[in-house]
């Protein structure tokens, strides 16, 4: 028969069973231990070792731990494995309790609910995201998705359709996504979407809680606000079911208030350029296709700021470009501003890097969870704002960079002094041992700890005076564990012994005496360390509840100063790589003189050839045709990001520029299958297409690459033709289309406003030298068998081909006919691709009635069908 669970291992299976789906680090001593299910997951995961409780017997129980004192590191793996943890802490001292130590859960931690800095990437948002589903007076059926980020306090939801929430979710790349569970009890079937743009944490959450009656009453316990109506939204809008079921999860998983959380933020789907999930990763603009990874994205390329609340605001940035001209105005005018006073532009990226990462501190303050060094930390920073702060406002157009700034100065200047000298400059790491709280903040305080320090000193002393009083030299002040201090008198003095003292000992050659000035020094010195330690506890949440109203006041701050930093920095960029200056206007036009690729301009410096970009407000199709590997994708790459750029606000690596707004960005570009999805490379790359087809207006700007190569070349001809006419006539849109079908160099005759582009080539005897200039016309060769030489065919295949080449360009010839012919009209209606004249002559003899016809008609009918034929 099993034995019954001991009182700890009940506690443990009890906390277990409040918290399922969480692997429980149950504290124990001077360890985390994990058991049963939850040991064998840990040491999976964490690489500890797996032992057993009650070992060899039938109640044996697997375990794992590890250490109290580095428990940091091993959660930070859990979380990246994918685990939630639940922290439970022993509640009173283990030698104290009577029975079972008493313990409770006090936190728990999910990949997007975390604000420890050693848990997080500084340059990177942690987001916790909800999604919602209702259907809305005002506009019927609608998604949303709302997002905060625990660490700094960001609170903001988007509604539009499921499309554009997707969008957003592909952007953001929250840590983890709450969904709602059906009726059935299974996941919203949107969850699967989340999952294919690369979310791994997907929470489902009981479906009443995105209700709108839950989700009222949340707003009002984080925001005592009635109704969604002064956030932008309406009570039924399901951005604030969204927000409503993030509320309630971080009440239960953090245990403590979030009032550090902002007011939520409406972030409307329209005033941004829309970039959807394939476009996104395919301009590598935050994570490389390759790795994963930032190193040759658009960010490295671009991010020179120095703090991290400064790399995370150009994420932001960079995810969300803007569609309003006056806002993009405004951060290009901070940059001018910044270009147009060198010295200060150096001496402000000097002196950013003495600041903190002011909103995660005041995050962590919030949450309860701020330690010492932050605190050290953010003392230093606001003492280093004063010089700052007179740099930016000593600029001539110091209001176009920092506005903000200016006003809370004296703010700084308080809370630097009140820092200052409450904490010391280098606190431990920790409150378990003292060695925080500044001297002179606390007079109490001080004593203890000149008690703790000083008492052998005192003791002498003591001992000194003590000897001169009674003329005893021989006197000692001595300490054992079993009697303390004590007074130690040779038998030749003890006569001279005051009566004030009581005998505590006889021993062969003393005696041994207290006195009340000793026993209370006594009982203050040996409990000094420990009343001093809890006493700095005590202090410290003081000088945190100090703190706490500012919360907003330093949220402030730190926004100014991130903005500040990546103004900066764009700026430096400008600066060092010759940025000019976009011209963003309203008209659909878009021209760029001597523009640069921004990643491959720095990799390649001066090798790197520029190129231009002309869209005037009627073109719609530029056809690039070229060889490959001579800079195609390059080119239509470029003036992709180019674009992005111009809309962050941002100069843009060109000689000058004029981009009209667009407010939809796509692309296609590359092969790749998604086999998990079902999918083969043709069938992901007719999925993109058919999006940009569905989803592009006349304001968007499209860049195609080789669309149509996953097929056979007929099929994948028709379709790129196709593709390319209802672009030209019906879309109308910008766009930059990369092809090897040459024969789409007839569109130009038959649309307005299709151009043709080729990159051009240099031969010289026997090689081909790939210029990377974008010029004028067409081409109709692709050279692939010099590309082919370059990477390494052998010479005999090489020769084979040409040989091919001549053969199958002979029969191609002799067997196809011209995509119109010159003396027939255009029928703009239908255009015919390769019409087949063997079957309209078919057609036209079969319905002859010979018998009806004179020699004269039969001659004129025959020569009518050989010219069809083009005999």
């Amino acid at each position: 028969m099993e034995k019954k669970l001991s009182p700890a291992m009940q506690q443990y299976q009890q906390f277990k069973a409040q918290y399922p789906g969480y692997v429980l680090f149950f504290r124990m001593g001077d360890f985390y231990e994990m058991f049963w299910d939850d040991a064998k997951i840990a040491a999976k995961a964490l690489g500890v070792a797996l032992t057993s409780r009650n070992k060899g017997q039938p109640d044996e129980i697997p375990m794992a731990g590890v250490p109290f004192h580095a428990v940091e590191a091993y959660l930070r793996k859990m979380i990246a494995a994918g685990h939630k943890v639940a922290i439970c802490e022993q509640m009173e001292d283990a030698a104290l309790a009577k029975g079972v130590v008493k313990r409770d859960v006090v936190r728990l931690m999910t990949p997007g609910t975390l604000t420890d800095d050693p848990l997080l990437d500084g340059r990177s948002d942690n987001y916790l995201a909800a999604v919602a589903f209702n259907v809305t007076k005002a506009d019927g059926y609608r998604a949303s998705v709302c997002w905060v980020e625990l660490s700094t306090g960001e609170c903001t939801a988007a509604t539009g359709d499921e499309r554009q929430v997707l969008d957003e979710i592909s952007r953001l790349r929250p840590a983890e996504v709450l969904v709602p569970e059906m009726p059935s009890g299974r996941e919203h079937e949107f969850a699967d979407r989340i999952r294919a743009v690369g979310v791994k944490a997907i929470t489902a959450r009981a479906g009443w809680q995105f209700t709108p009656h839950h989700a009222k009453e949340e707003l009002q316990r984080q925001w005592q606000t009635h109704t969604a109506a002064g956030f932008g939204f309406a009570d039924d809008d399901p951005a604030v079911l969204a927000c409503g079921a993030i509320l309630s999860y971080l009440a239960e998983t953090q245990k403590s208030g979030v009032g550090h959380l902002r007011s939520l933020r409406k972030h409307t789907v329209d005033d941004h350029l829309s970039i959807d999930p394939a476009s996104w990763r395919s301009l590598e603009v935050d994570r490389t296709l390759r790795s994963g990874g930032t190193e040759g994205t658009l960010l490295s390329a671009l991010d020179r700021t120095r703090s991290a609340m400064g790399g995370r605001l150009l994420r932001q940035w960079l995810r969300t470009p803007l569609r309003d001209i006056e806002h993009i105005t405004a951060r290009q005018e901070a940059i001018a501003a910044f270009l147009d006073s060198p010295a200060a532009l150096k001496s402000v990226i000097e002196k950013l890097d003495d600041i903190c990462d002011i909103e995660r501190i005041v995050g962590r303050l919030a949450v309860n969870r701020v330690g010492p060094r932050d605190l050290a930390s953010l003392s230093r920073c606001l003492q280093s704002m004063p010089a700052l702060l007179e740099v930016l406002q000593a600029m001539p157009r110091s209001k176009e960079v920092a506005p903000e700034l200016a006003n809370l100065a004296s703010f700084c200047g308080e809370q630097a002094t009140f820092l200052s000298s409450a904490v010391l400059p280098d606190p431990a790491p920790h409150l378990r041992e003292g060695g925080v709280i500044a001297r002179g903040f606390d007079a109490e305080l001080d004593r203890l700890k000149e008690l703790a320090k000083n008492s052998a000193q005192w003791l002498s002393q003591y001992q000194v005076r003590l000897s001169t009083e009674t003329n005893i030299p021989s006197l000692k002040v001595s300490y054992n564990k079993v009697f303390g201090y004590y007074i130690e008198v040779t038998n030749s003095h003890k006569d001279k012994a005051p009566i004030a003292w009581t005998r505590k000992q006889t021993t062969t050659n003393s005696e041994r005496y207290i006195t009340d000035e000793l026993k209370k020094f006594e009982s203050e010195a040996l409990t000094a360390q420990d009343r001093s330690v809890a006493l700095e506890q005590q202090l410290f949440e003081k000088v945190r509840q100090t703190l706490l109203p500012y919360v907003e006041s330093f949220q402030e701050l730190a926004f100014g100063l991130a903005r500040v930093d990546v103004l900066s920095s764009l700026a430096a960029l400008a600066s060092e790589r010759r940025y000019c200056r976009p011209a963003v206007v309203p008209q659909r036009v878009l021209e760029i003189i001597d523009g640069r690729h921004p990643v491959l301009d720095q990799q390649l410096g001066s090798e790197f050839v520029a190129n231009d970009t002309r869209f005037a407000e009627g073109d719609t199709l530029s056809l690039i045709t070229g060889p490959n590997m001579a800079g195609k994708s390059t080119y239509i790459r470029q003036v992709a990001l180019i674009t992005l750029l111009a809309q962050v606000g941002s100069y843009v690596p060109a000689k000058s520029a004029t981009v009209g707004v667009a407010d939809r960005l796509f692309t296609r570009i590359g092969a790749s299958d998604e086999l998990h999805a079902g999918q083969s490379t043709f069938m992901v790359e007719m999925t993109e297409t058919a999006n940009i087809l569905n989803n592009a207006t006349d304001r968007s700007l499209v860049v195609l690459d080789e669309i149509g190569r996953g097929t056979s070349t007929l099929d994948g001809l028709s379709l790129a033709w196709a593709i390319s006419e209802h672009i030209a006539g019906t879309v109308r849109c910008r766009t930059l289309f990369a092809t090897h079908y040459h024969e789409l160099t007839d569109l130009s005759d038959r649309f307005k406003g299709v151009r043709n582009l080729n990159v051009a080539v240099r031969e010289w005897e026997d090689q081909v030298i790939f210029l990377h200039r974008i010029v004028e016309g067409g081409t109709d060769r692709s050279y692939g068998i010099h590309v082919a030489r370059l990477a390494g065919v052998p010479r005999n295949v090489l020769e084979r081909a040409r040989q091919l080449l001549g053969e199958l360009a002979v029969h191609h010839t002799a067997h196809t006919r011209p995509l119109r012919s010159k003396n027939k009209p255009i029928d703009e209606n239908q255009l015919p691709l390769f019409a087949d004249p063997s079957k309209e002559v078919i057609g036209e003899l079969a319905a002859v009635d010979i018998n009806a016809m004179t020699p004269m008609q039969a001659l004129e009918m025959l020569g009518k069908l050989k010219g069809k034929l083009g005999k």
